[in-house]
């Protein structure tokens, strides 16, 4: 036997599960592996996720209207959320009781006339020597709801509207009783190491959603009050119903804004051309107010969010996950530009050395 031979040692092949390299290629499709498991998984589960996200959004309504009657009265936690939650249920009983009947009738009669204005801008846009036809235009809103995902599905019915939303409604009471005991219980399944840090973050996102949400408040209030004001005195047709359509798409950032003026204007424009002008006059002036006074007040001192952010992320999410998606986008970003702050902050803690370039004006 040669040297050579007696001190060759023999090393594992690829073929060996012992072998480093099949080790890293095995390492590197696990990880592809969970990767995929885990969108399969969001597709999956997609309606309980929103869900979820949606009862962790009215928590933190429910727990910051508790925290404001705090300052005011020195009660138990309980006993305000109490107060909080009756006073919201009273607050749409009774607004619903004495205009229950009235706004079933404007209703009815505000799809009349929304699609007759749809017909005669179809025929005007035919004069033109447009293509589209009036039943073109019609199907618009038919296709854009039909192309919504899987959630809109899952609760596209009546039954399965109101079941969601009873399980939102009943999550969210149980997270906004005793919100600590919840977080504590998410940070017990972290490392210890991890912990300050996850508190840190989910303080902040907390604070960010009340502050968000507020200003969500606020301004729906704002829009929905002064539209229904300003129509009224305009004589618009249907004031009190756009009055509260347009406060309940002014949850949405960008599109609610959209539809609503759409739905002012076309039912403006059916009182005559005066009107119309006026109504759209209307609308003008409550979306500067809310845009240029209450959001930079309240809001995106907050989150300060780009618009073209929030919308496109609307777009993103009303296509994975319907209308749900639609209203829980911009929370779902405000927290995921918390996290991704708060884990710059603490990398650059860590190494303080680092200095991240600032891009050119």
């Amino acid at each position: 036997m040669s040297d050579a031979q007696a001190f060759h040692v023999e090393e594992p092949g690829p073929s060996e599960v012992r072998s480093p390299l099949v080790q890293q290629e095995l390492k590197r499709a696990g990880v592809w592996f969970a990767l995929a498991i885990a969108v399969a998984l969001v597709v999956i589960l997609a309606q309980p996720l929103m869900l979820i996200m949606g009862a962790l959004v009215l928590a933190t309504m429910m727990d910051g209207g508790t925290r404001l009657l705090g300052r005011i009265l020195p009660i138990s936690r309980g006993w305000r959320l109490t107060i909080v939650l009756l006073g919201a249920v009273a607050f749409m009983a009774y607004t619903f009781y004495l205009t229950g009947s009235s706004l079933a009738a404007q209703a009815q009669a505000m799809r009349t006339i929304v699609e007759a204005q749809v017909m005669r801008i179809g025929g005007w846009m035919q004069q033109l020597g447009i293509s589209a036809t009036p039943s073109d235009l019609k199907g618009l809103a038919t296709q854009a709801m039909s192309s919504m995902g899987r959630v809109t599905a899952a609760v596209g019915t009546a039954v399965g509207a109101i079941t969601s939303g009873v399980m939102m409604l009943v999550l969210a009471i149980f997270i906004a009783v005793e919100p600590k005991l919840y977080e504590r219980g998410v940070a017990w399944m972290l490392p210890i190491e991890k912990r300050a840090h996850f508190y840190r973050v989910a303080d902040k996102m907390g604070w960010t959603l009340r502050r968000l949400m507020f200003g969500r408040l606020i301004g729906m209030a704002v829009e929905g009050v002064g539209t229904w004001l300003l129509l009224w005195a305009g004589g618009v047709p249907m004031a009190g119903l756009l009055g509260i359509l347009t406060g309940l798409f002014a949850f949405l950032p960008n599109i609610g804004s959209i539809i609503s003026g759409v739905l002012i204007i076309l039912v403006g424009f059916s009182g005559g051309t005066d009107t119309g002008l006026y109504a759209f006059g209307v609308y003008m002036v409550v979306q500067i107010i809310d845009g240029y006074l209450i959001v930079p007040m309240v809001a995106k001192r907050a989150t300060d969010l780009a618009p073209a952010l929030v919308l496109g992320a609307q777009i993103l999410f009303g296509a994975l996950f319907g209308i749900m998606g639609l209203f829980l986008a911009d929370p779902i970003v405000a927290m995921i530009k918390v996290y991704l702050e708060e884990r710059s902050k603490a990398m650059k803690e860590r190494n303080p050395a680092v200095v991240v370039p600032k891009p050119a004006a």
